[in-house]
């Protein structure tokens, strides 16, 4: 049997988004990235951004293959060094949207200085994190977020460490967005990547997700079914609470919702205010002037929530 790549490609809702010449995928039945790259791509859709002017930056791991799946400028950076990419693609074009999707080992176990400190800085980056709890891609060794007491390949006997709450890191380290979610709740994750995108500032969303074939399999909790069966019957949705709320033990009870949504400048607009006092209001960054960024910032908004109007209008007219 064979399938005609290019009719799937432009028969695909999701082309223009994702590369579908590249499609079938590399993740295991039952893995959750599929379902959230599906969310990020619908997202992306929905907010209106110039597909020109986004670059996707992923790291190493199974989340990081996600940059060569997307139909955008993308960068597969070196393990760990996703977010200092990112920035400097931020710094040298601030213009552009720059989103990262990665994995919890990536991001916040060899990257992990990398993710506070663009968070303390409030880098105006969207930063997408799938966390299953394991190094899928390299033999399940115990990550940053593996829970207490779980089995992984590196603790046959149970993990004896303390595992990071990452929403709580991150807002100590000074996110302005925050949210969780687990791979089930597509919706929801569908919507705070949209928010996150809009957000000026540092935003990080996690996502809880099954690795079938090394997590699951190990720990002995079934297939990716079983998985989200277990998510449908223990996230408590508490939106606002307090981070420090959110750890998660094995096998216990998932917080989940948008814990964090506040405004303070942005780097750039923190180096900004500084040049300002120093310079005078004369001063420009990146060859313009402070009202000329300001007028192309009002438009470029205007054309961003034009375009979102136009795509919501031709989904609700594709539903009717």
């Amino acid at each position: 049997m064979t399938t005609d790549i290019g009719k799937f490609k432009h028969d695909s809702p999701m082309s223009g988004t994702l590369r579908m010449e590249r499609m079938p995928h590399i993740w295991c039945p039952g893995c959750g990235i599929g379902s959230e790259v599906n969310a990020f791509a619908e997202a992306i859709k929905r907010s209106g951004i110039d597909p020109k002017k986004l670059v996707v930056v992923s790291g190493i791991g199974c989340t990081g293959r996600v940059a060569g799946y997307v139909d955008f400028d993308s960068i597969h950076t070196t393990h760990g060094r996703a977010i200092p990419v990112a920035t400097g693609i931020k710094l040298a074009n601030p213009e552009l949207t720059v989103v990262v999707f990665s994995g919890e080992g990536d991001l916040t176990g060899i990257g992990g200085n990398h993710l506070i400190h663009a968070a303390r800085r409030n880098m105006d980056l969207v930063v997408i994190c799938n966390n299953n709890f394991t190094y899928g891609m390299t033999g399940g060794q115990v990550t940053p977020t593996t829970p207490h007491s779980a089995i992984a390949s590196t603790t046959p006997y149970g993990n004896y460490e303390y595992p990071f709450s990452l929403p709580f890191l991150v807002d100590a380290a000074g996110a302005t967005y925050i949210a969780r979610w687990t791979s089930m709740d597509v919706r929801n994750v569908t919507q705070s990547i949209e928010e996150a995108l809009a957000h000026k500032g540092f935003s990080f969303i996690e996502i809880i997700s099954p690795c079938t074939t090394l997590y699951l399999r190990r720990n002995r909790l079934g297939d990716g079914v079983d998985m989200l069966q277990h998510y449908q019957e223990n996230t408590v949705l508490k939106h606002g609470c307090d981070t420090r709320e959110t750890a998660i033990d094995f096998q216990g009870k998932i917080v989940i919702g948008k814990f964090v949504d506040k405004v303070k400048p942005t780097y750039l607009e923190a180096v900004d205010q500084c040049c300002v006092k120093l310079v005078g209001d004369d001063y420009q960054l990146y060859g313009k002037t402070i009202p000329e960024r300001e007028a192309e910032e009002k438009a470029e908004k205007e054309k961003v929530a034009a375009r979102r109007a136009a795509v919501l209008a031709e989904q609700t007219e594709a539903n009717e």
